[in-house]
This record gives structure tokens, C-alpha cells and sequence, in this order.
């Protein structure tokens, strides 16, 4: 496979190359990426990232790209296993009509210029009941729905540590981040040690304890606080397991 460097004077198109790898990890069938596409035909690329060469900044003709703001959440990932190394695909969300897309290979500070595939993958194409799209083992699932009847489901990969949520509507599927999903689970368990509330490493070896209403409930505050997936309505839970605003401002200060 023969693709060359891409031209590091902006703004410039997007090479075949990083083109075949977007629409990849951006599946037209599925209409939440399908609509993330429509965004980026309207864009170029107009810089190079904060992140070094591997990131470039997509964004409108005479726009620079703008490191004022946080970086954004990630929105699509995926990953290919070559004979030169992995070469990660990461694609984040819209922020200011700009959008962060960082191609890296993990063994070199550039991508090869030839390389011999032989497996890729990733979250995108992932839907319920199916494994771990990274180790190809079973993963624990959880159905959530809204007040609207539409499906979430909340997949946890024990061997990889990864926990995300496929959005039954648009199929789109948001990593949650694992230490932030961990402190919002103590908080509901009422668990103060700090050897246990501050391990989230601790999440995955022990995650059989957890009920599915435990998950669930994490998940719909988590959600509610920190907003990582759009769920109109918000999830459905039992009256007696509604979040309390004023229990979990009272449970983190006392």
C-alpha cells in the first residue's frame, strides 16, 4: 500500500488515505455518522493540531484552528493492526465548527508509507450482542431505555477495560471514561474507603457485584452531571432509584 506523506501546507484536502480511513470509522449506515459525514464534506483541512503532526484540524475555508477550548470528547475510534505497527483513528466531536481528527502510529512519530494489514477494527460498527469489536470476548450488556422508548445499551469489556453505550436510535457509540463512570459508582454505593473509591481500577475485577440496577443508575447521573451521550427524557429507572440531587450533593460532603 503506496499513499505518500500528506502536504504539511495549509489549508489543504483530505488525502485518499485519510479519507478511506474517516468513512471507516464513520459508517454510512448508521444515521448518527452518516450525519457526522454531511458535516465534514462542508470542511478542510486548515492546521495541524495541538497534539503534534499525527492531529490536523478540519474546520471552514479561512478559519485557523482554535486551541482556546478543552479538547472534545472522542466521538468515533478505531484502530488497524499492520507489520510497521497499530495506527490508531481518532475522530472527536464537533467544537466551534472545527473538528480534531489524530491518525497515529504507535510504534513511529509517522505513518508508513507501506504497510501489510492484517486486521482492523473498531467501536463504530459495534452493535448489541455482538463481542468486544478489540478482543473479540464477550462483554456485559445492560438495556436502558427513555420515558420515548428508545434503547441504549451500556456493553463493559472486562479484558479490555473499556465501557461504552450504543445509542439505539442514531447507532452511534460513545466510549465512557472509565474513572469518571468509577467515582460516580462509589458515590452511589455510599463507598468512602478511599483504597476502594480511589481504584477504579478495581471496577472491572468486581464488576459481578454490581447489579444491572447499580450500572444503570450510574449511568443516568453520571449522564445528567457530566453530559457524554444525548439521551432525550433521560433513562427510564425505578421511583425508588431516581437520582437525588440533594442525597448526592449530600453523600460527596459528608
Amino acid at each position: 500500500m503506496e499513499h505518500g506523506e500528506p502536504s504539511t501546507e495549509y489549508p489543504r484536502s483530505l488525502t485518499r488515505r485519510e479519507q478511506e480511513w474517516i468513512e471507516w470509522i464513520l459508517p454510512e449506515e448508521r444515521a448518527g455518522y452518516r450525519q457526522y459525514r454531511e458535516i465534514l464534506a462542508e470542511m478542510i483541512v486548515i492546521g495541524e493540531g495541538r497534539r503534534g503532526s499525527g492531529e490536523m484540524i478540519l474546520g471552514k475555508s479561512g478559519d485557523q484552528p482554535d486551541f482556546s477550548a478543552p479538547l472534545p470528547p472522542v466521538f468515533a475510534y478505531g484502530l488497524l493492526e499492520t507489520d510497521r505497527g497499530e495506527i490508531s483513528v481518532t475522530l472527536r466531536e464537533v467544537l466551534d465548527d472545527q473538528i480534531s481528527v489524530e491518525m497515529v502510529c504507535r510504534s513511529s512519530d509517522t505513518l508508513p508509507d507501506e504497510f501489510l494489514e492484517s486486521r482492523r477494527w473498531t467501536y463504530s460498527l459495534w452493535s448489541p450482542g455482538n463481542p468486544c469489536p478489540q478482543c473479540s470476548r464477550h462483554t456485559r450488556e445492560i438495556t436502558m431505555q427513555t420515558p420515548g422508548a428508545v434503547r441504549y445499551v451500556l456493553a463493559i469489556c472486562v479484558h479490555d477495560k473499556r465501557i461504552w453505550v450504543h445509542d439505539g436510535q442514531t447507532g452511534v457509540i460513545k466510549l465512557i471514561p472509565v474513572t469518571n463512570f468509577y467515582n460516580e459508582l462509589m458515590l452511589h454505593k455510599n463507598i468512602r474507603d478511599p483504597k476502594i473509591a480511589l481504584d477504579h481500577k478495581r471496577f472491572f475485577a468486581e464488576l459481578a457485584t454490581y447489579t444491572d440496577n447499580d450500572l444503570i443508575y450510574t449511568f443516568s447521573t453520571y449522564n445528567t452531571i457530566l453530559p457524554h451521550v444525548h439521551v432525550p427524557g433521560g433513562i427510564t429507572l425505578r421511583e425508588e432509584e431516581k437520582p437525588s440531587l440533594f442525597r448526592r450533593l449530600k453523600s460527596m460532603f459528608t
